[in-house]
């Protein structure tokens, strides 16, 4: 449990504001560091054989101008793709989504790190309204790249495939997004949310997390 916990708070999480195709949007930012070499870091981002252990199957037009998707659902446009430095990619999820091309961006950003490693930035745009923002904050995404970046983390180590369904059914899996909703929580505080905004977006997106297994099914954050 403590090498899981430890992960979680090897990354920093803040939340801002850019500008989309869609609009204004909100962001969640992710910074940490890995101890693998930035030219490893790249190949997990874009092997498609690496990519599928830690964030999930991918196909597609895999090159700058081309395609992806993911068998999760998100799929999107592959806008830039300089190696080994700088990735961005649309971000959709569900066919419904291509009424709104542009709606969600991701970025990620490679660097050395200064004592060796990588230090790596996730920054995703979103130009999402209501109900979604109001009800989840910025844990509605950050759980679900903090689950990612755990995987990722544990195929950089060495230590293989992370099984998602598996881990988030785990105690210490469960625990993990408990923390990892109240962290994004934090961050909604410190980006300037309403307190009680801020305490009810947590419990929402907790609750999705960490379903009640007799409560009825529904749709959460993606």
């Amino acid at each position: 449990m403590k090498d899981v916990l430890d992960e979680l708070a090897a990354t920093r999480r803040t939340m801002g504001t850019a500008e989309l195709p869609a609009g204004d949007a909100y962001t969640i930012e992710l910074r940490r560091h890995y101890g693998a070499h930035p030219d490893d870091v790249w190949d997990a981002l874009t092997s498609p054989e690496r990519l599928s252990r830690w964030l999930g199957p991918v196909s597609g037009d895999l090159r700058p101008g081309g395609t992806f998707a993911l068998d999760g659902g998100e799929h999107g446009d592959i806008l830039r793709c300089e190696p080994p430095h700088l990735l961005r990619v649309s971000w959709m999820f569900g066919p419904e989504a291509d009424e709104w091309p542009g709606t969600s961006e991701v970025e990620v950003r490679l660097s050395p790190g200064p004592s060796g490693g990588t230090a790596f930035e996730l920054v995703h745009a979103a130009a999402v309204g209501e109900p979604m923002f109001p009800t989840y904050g910025p844990g509605a995404g950050g759980v679900g790249w903090d689950l990612h970046l755990l995987a990722l983390a544990t195929l950089l180590g060495g230590g293989g495939t992370l099984d998602h369904e598996e881990f988030q059914a785990s105690p210490d899996g469960r625990e993990f997004s408990r923390r990892s909703a109240a962290a994004w929580g934090e961050a909604h505080l410190a980006g300037g949310g309403d307190p009680d905004q801020v305490a009810a977006a947590v419990e929402a997106t907790t609750a999705f997390y960490l379903p009640d297994p007799n409560a009825p099914t529904g749709t959460g954050p993606r």
